[in-house]
């Protein structure tokens, strides 16, 4: 059974010996979505960039309620949960962006490492360490809303659509493309043979 695939992004306070999670924003493949505030955030410690790069796009603070995304760091977890509903039989797979930070801000959510509800991975796949391996094409995928947990969420979803359909071909670099899979073969053997050709290994 495949696992379930969500992209998310978080916006945090980093100081030290913490990272204090802002907010969180996760889109499954299906197109549905999360956003969450973490009313408990000390934005006391916020830097000058964080302030003028994030906190001037979250909605004005507010109770923690049904109807708005401000919740305690204790509901946000369990909000998360309620989205994302991992188990063990049915694990969740997690893909962010340079995502190291934001994989820690979205554990500490459950307490430390061993805290991990079941079905939640110890680690988050990373769309840039998939660029790589694919020759780190330049992603060219506008974002409607940098530094918005929830756009970004949306736009690394729409980056790792955009690296799938890159391994799907290959280039000779001088703007030609094909599809790596042979129309007579079914296989994975196309190759470039020269700038403007390209034929399959399997067929001759």
């Amino acid at each position: 059974m495949p696992k379930r695939r969500f992209f998310y992004d978080t916006e945090f306070i980093e100081y030290p010996c913490t990272i204090d999670l802002i907010s969180i924003g996760i889109v499954g493949e299906d197109g549905s979505d999360f956003y969450g505030i973490n009313w408990d955030c000390n934005f006391d410690k916020a830097s000058q960039w964080v302030k003028d790069n994030v906190i001037t796009q979250l909605p004005p603070k507010a109770h923690p309620a049904e109807d708005n995304p401000w919740m305690t760091h204790h509901q946000l977890g369990n909000a998360v949960l309620n989205f994302l509903k991992p188990s063990k039989v049915d694990p969740v797979e997690l893909w962010g962006y340079y995502a190291d930070y934001d994989h820690v801000a979205l554990c500490w959510l459950f307490g430390s490492m061993v805290d991990l509800p079941a079905g939640m991975p110890m680690f988050t796949l990373d769309v840039k360490q998939l660029a790589l391996s694919l020759g780190n094409p330049k992603i060219e995928i506008p974002n409607e809303s940098h530094h918005d947990a929830l756009a970004d969420a949306r736009w690394t979803k729409k980056a790792y659509e955009f690296l799938l359909r890159k391994e799907e071909t290959i280039s000779d670099g001088f703007g030609s493309t094909w599809l790596k899979r042979c129309p007579e073969c079914g296989k994975d053997s196309m190759a470039v043979i020269r700038p403007g050709k390209a034929q399959c290994n399997n067929c001759g």
